[in-house]
């Protein structure tokens, strides 16, 4: 009889598939680098380092949250309305992000109010919440949020540290430069953003040894 009797073992909470889902986004299967998502935020938020980091916070929020939250909710959504569901979700969390920003940080409220409205149709967010959480486990879709949220974050983190560097000689509002440098206009363009996000894609491409079929 007992052999009869499907035995479930439980996977480890931290296997070494479930490090994958945090670890792959950041580098092998990053969403900027190679799937190619966000790229318009990464070349529009990242003129100064402030800014950015609140905007890769933001994401990390929503991202994380909103596939928790679909993960726990996907055998009850009706396939039909899936894709509002996913929006109603993303919104709503989106619109928790604003009231906080305009609560404690109204400048950057008001200098990313856009860009953060543009979270609810982001195609990272969107992508994930359609292609893993509607049909993985919460903690799984944590997980993938973590690692996907990180890896967006951390390129449009250092693309901003170059453009504010060299672009106004300073960090977070703060002069790292000598005073006597003369900041480089060009940092400030979308130009530069592209550039700089294009020369990331390249190095982590090759040293992902990333071939496109």
């Amino acid at each position: 009889m007992s052999d009869n009797i499907e035995k479930k073992v439980s996977e480890p909470l931290l296997s070494k598939k479930r490090k994958q889902l945090v670890s792959n986004p950041m580098d092998t299967d990053n969403p900027i680098t190679i799937q190619v998502l966000g790229i318009c935020s990464a070349l529009a938020v990242t003129i100064a380092l402030e800014g950015t980091v609140i905007m890769a916070l933001a994401v990390f929020f929503v991202l994380v949250l909103a596939n928790v939250l679909i993960s726990a909710m996907r055998n009850t959504i009706p396939n039909r309305i899936r894709i509002i569901v996913q929006l109603v979700v993303v919104a709503s969390l989106v619109a928790v992000v604003d009231q906080v920003l305009r609560a404690y940080a109204y400048e950057q409220s008001k200098a990313l109010s856009v860009f953060v409205g543009l979270i609810i149709t982001n195609c990272i967010v969107m992508g994930r919440l359609e292609a893993f959480a509607m049909g993985n486990k919460p903690w799984d879709s944590f997980l993938d949020g973590v690692g996907n949220a990180v890896g967006y974050g951390w390129i449009i983190i250092a693309i901003a540290f170059v453009r504010e560097l060299f672009g106004a000689g300073k960090l977070f509002g703060q002069q790292v430069l000598p005073d006597s440098y003369i900041g480089n206009g060009f940092f400030a363009t979308p130009a530069a953003a592209c550039i700089i996000l294009g020369l990331i894609i390249w190095i982590l491409r090759a040293k992902s040894g990333y071939v496109e079929d």
